[in-house]
């Protein structure tokens, strides 16, 4: 497909010495990459992968010119395929968008079909992206807990660390919604009261979290949990989950290594699982994204959602790697 549409994007370059800059530029449908869908984007976000990128860290994109932005939602303007037609509303998550695709961050974008999904019936478009590809995170999570066994009657708390974030808000959110009882980790005193609108029953100290247990096997203190942490805290966390708990590891702000013995494994046979938004099916999306639909207390959760522009996006990068940035931040393509 070609076209001579004009379109707005954030676009990042890359000189001779690597160093990465930003600007808003003029750009035509030609130069979009291959794909059979084109769709007039409306909204996007801004996560902590997303600050990465705009700021050159982590190597997470190697071809430039880039357009960034890890998700997106929007109108189909130009389709080949027969599963999405013009006039369709839909969104996308993951395949690595934003990262070696161009994503989110401009006023249209060319993708596969097979990595849409429709924007589901009771959400409209900038709702999902207030959810985005955290929220699907979080529900994706919720999802295995269940899976593996966490059920309401059991008694205890989740614990849901770096739940100030937006994969940890959300986490908070829909477990309170649904009945469970939410510990909260988080390091910043400012966000306490905003986690304990979200339904957190009660709030951990990220200190607390970084000492390591006396001996391999603490005591139980909760059922089940979705670390979005990583590093040395998944390590401490899993002495003490319950018999036959689950942890849903999300994130690895602090790192990839930790240090854990079999004991919590073979003793009390808990399950560590690896939550992965990025691949995940199309069918399993769906569902993620119907739940959150009705598993997602929205009244709550928008009081923690700030909308931005495209030329806001630089600065806010900056301030989300400084963990200044509290909630979810949706961008607005046209503003």
């Amino acid at each position: 497909m070609s076209g001579s549409t004009e379109f707005k994007a954030l676009l990042l370059e890359q000189d001779d010495d690597r160093k990465v800059s930003s600007s808003i530029q003029t750009l035509n449908d030609d130069q979009l990459p291959e794909g059979d869908v084109t769709v007039a984007v409306k909204y996007s976000t801004l996560n902590y992968k997303d600050g990465m990128i705009v700021k050159g860290l982590g190597r997470l994109v190697r071809d430039y010119p880039h357009i960034p932005g890890i998700d997106f939602c929007g109108v189909v303007e130009q389709s080949s395929s027969p599963d999405y037609h013009v006039g369709d509303e839909v969104i996308l998550t993951g395949w690595r968008v934003g990262e070696v695709h161009w994503g989110g961050f401009a006023t249209r974008a060319r993708v596969k079909s097979e990595w849409l999904v429709p924007l589901p019936k009771g959400l409209s478009l900038r709702q999902s992206m207030e959810i985005g590809t955290a929220g699907l995170t979080a529900m994706l999570a919720v999802m295995t807990l269940e899976e593996h066994g966490l059920a309401v009657d059991r008694q205890g708390e989740v614990l849901v660390t770096g739940a100030a974030g937006g994969v940890g808000s959300v986490a908070v959110a829909v477990l309170a919604k649904l009945g469970y009882s939410v510990a909260a980790g988080t390091g910043r005193e400012e966000t306490h009261d905003y986690l304990k609108s979200l339904g957190a029953s009660s709030i951990i100290d990220r200190a607390e979290l970084s000492e390591p247990p006396k001996g391999p096997l603490g005591k139980e203190r909760w059922v089940a949990c979705i670390d979005n942490v990583g590093g040395a805290t998944l390590g401490n966390i899993l002495p003490s989950i319950a018999f036959w708990g689950t942890v849903a590891s999300v994130g690895n702000a602090s790192g990839i290594e930790f240090n854990s013995n079999v004991l919590p494994f073979l003793l009390r046979g808990i399950n560590l699982c690896g939550i992965d938004s990025n691949s995940c099916s199309k069918a399993r999306r769906i569902i993620a994204w119907d739940r959150l639909v009705s598993d997602l207390p929205h009244e709550r959760f928008e009081s923690g959602v700030q909308v931005a522009g495209l030329a806001d996006v630089p600065d806010l990068a900056g301030k989300i790697l400084q963990g200044q940035v509290r909630g979810r931040t949706v961008i607005d393509v046209n503003a």
